[in-house]
C-alpha cells in the first residue's frame, strides 16, 4: 500500500512546491512508483513537471467535486516512475463548490463530508503507488484539511531564515486538531531545512533551533539556495533533469533516499 505525504507549511515561499517536485522525481528514479497531486490553484507543481495546463482534460477540481473520477485525472510526466494529478485555477472555486454539494446532500439525508473527498478518492488507487506526495496550497483551508485527512503523515519545508519559527505552532497545532478530529494517524513524516544561504551564522542559528524543537524528526539533508532550483520550474523541468550534476539534484536523491530508509528500505517497489 501506497504510503500518502502531505507537503505543508501555510507559509510561502519556503520551497514546498519545489520539494514536492523533487522529492516525487528522485523517489521516481530511485525506483518508486510515485504520484504527485497539484492541490495548489496556482498549479505550479503541475507547470514545474512540465504539464501544459491548455492540455488538461481533467484535474484535481474534477476529481474533488465529483465531475471525474480519479483515474482518469493521472497523467504521466517524462521522469521516470512520476504521474501527477493536475491544477489550475478553477481549484480555487472547489471550497464553495463542495459547501454546495454538501448541502444538496444533506437535504437529501444522505452523508457527504467535503473534508473527505480527497482521502475517498485515494482509497482507490492507494494501491498502485508506493508513494503519493500532495503539495498543499500555502494557507490552512479546505484544500489543506483535505490533505491531512488523506495523508499518513505530513513533511515540513522550513525555510532557513529569521522568522523560520512564525507560524510553526499555528501548523502543528492544525495538525493535532486533523489528529483529533479526522485522522488519529496522521504522523510527521520529517523536517526538511530549505533555502540555506551558504557561509551565514544566521542559517546555522536557525538550524540549531529546528533542531532544537523537532529533534530527531528533522533530515540530515538540507537544501541549498540555489540559483538553478530556482529557475528549473520555469523550463518545465526537475532538478535532476535541468541540472542533473549539480548540488540540488544531490540534495533532492539525500532526501529521497533518507524517506525511503524512514519508511523501510527493504520494502519492495511496486512493478
Amino acid at each position: 500500500m501506497g504510503k500518502v505525504i502531505a507537503i505543508v507549511n501555510q507559509k510561502g515561499g519556503v520551497g514546498k512546491t519545489t520539494t514536492s517536485i523533487n522529492l516525487s522525481a528522485a523517489l521516481g528514479i530511485l525506483g518508486k512508483k510515485v504520484l504527485m497531486i497539484d492541490l495548489d490553484p496556482q498549479g505550479n507543481a503541475t507547470t514545474g513537471v512540465g504539464i501544459d495546463k491548455r492540455n488538461i482534460a481533467s484535474s484535481i477540481y474534477e476529481v474533488l467535486t465529483m465531475k471525474t473520477p480519479i483515474e482518469k485525472a493521472i497523467v504521466k510526466t517524462e521522469s521516470v516512475n512520476l504521474s501527477i494529478i493536475p491544477a489550475y485555477l478553477n481549484l480555487a472555486g472547489a471550497e464553495m463548490e463542495l459547501l454546495e454539494i454538501e448541502r444538496k446532500y444533506r437535504e437529501n439525508n444522505v452523508k457527504f463530508n467535503r473534508v473527505m473527498r480527497l482521502k475517498d478518492e485515494l482509497s482507490r488507487i492507494k494501491d498502485n503507488y508506493d508513494y503519493i506526495l500532495i503539495d498543499c496550497p500555502p494557507s490552512l483551508g479546505t484544500l489543506t484539511t483535505n490533505a491531512l485527512a488523506a495523508a499518513d503523515s505530513v513533511l515540513i519545508p522550513v525555510q532557513c531564515e529569521y522568522y523560520a519559527l512564525e507560524g510553526i505552532m499555528q501548523l502543528i497545532n492544525t495538525i493535532m486538531l486533523a489528529q483529533r478530529k479526522i485522522n488519529p494517524n496522521l504522523d510527521i513524516e520529517g523536517v526538511l531545512l530549505t533555502m540555506l544561504s551558504v557561509n551565514t551564522n544566521l542559517g546555522l542559528e536557525v538550524i540549531d533551533s529546528i533542531k532544537d524543537f523537532f529533534k530527531e524528526r528533522v533530515y540530515d539533508t538540507i537544501v541549498p539556495r540555489l540559483i538553478k532550483l530556482a529557475e528549473a520550474p520555469s523550463h518545465g523541468k526537475t532538478i535532476l533533469d535541468y541540472d542533473p550534476r549539480g548540488k540540488g539534484t544531490r540534495a533532492y536523491l539525500n532526501l529521497a533516499k533518507e524517506v525511503i530508509d524512514r519508511n523501510g528500505p527493504k520494502e519492495e517497489s511496486i512493478g
